[in-house]
């Protein structure tokens, strides 16, 4: 006998914040990032108030944060990513190989990235997070990924906070 549950969608739709052409390069990093052992949450809220494009977690407990830049205007527009330093051992820009890598700050890594891949053009510099914030953060990516997985099996189940 077939069950008659509703199949669900694996990912929820996308939130219409973010441009065709940043979604095409958060798709490209995480790939890139799963190649390199990391899972992935999108729009993670941080604890300083600020929402990170990408947040990367490996099972050392290492965490990346990689701002996605989708033109030139968006970087000029930004000054929010100096905040994100003190949430990840190590921070990245991804953006598309139509903007020059020089235009982004020296001190982060750099990301070359479409809707199939991406390339790491430059590691970015560790600065390790102490122990209280990295908990924090570990904590705060198991909670949004559970309740990510928890809304798609049961969508009704769950109100807006």
């Amino acid at each position: 006998m077939e069950s008659q549950r509703p199949s669900l969608a694996l990912v929820p739709p996308p939130d219409r914040r973010q441009s065709e052409t940043a979604l095409a390069i958060a798709r490209g990093t995480a790939r890139l990032l799963r190649s390199l052992g990391f899972s992935c949450i999108s729009e993670l809220p941080l604890p300083s108030g600020r929402r990170a494009d990408l947040v990367a977690l490996n099972v050392r407990g290492d965490i990346w944060i990689v701002e996605i830049k989708s033109s030139l205007e968006d970087l000029r527009a930004d000054h929010k990513w100096q905040d994100y330093r003190a949430h990840c051992d190590r921070l990245f820009f991804a953006f598309t190989q139509d903007l020059p890598c020089e235009i982004f700050p020296e001190d982060t890594g750099l990301i070359v990235a479409d809707a199939y891949g991406a390339h790491m053009h430059c590691d970015a510099p560790e600065h390790r997070l102490p122990a209280p914030t990295r908990k924090v953060m570990t904590v705060s990516f198991a909670m949004a990924a559970a309740q990510r997985i928890n809304r798609l099996a049961d969508p009704q189940g769950h109100t807006e906070f």
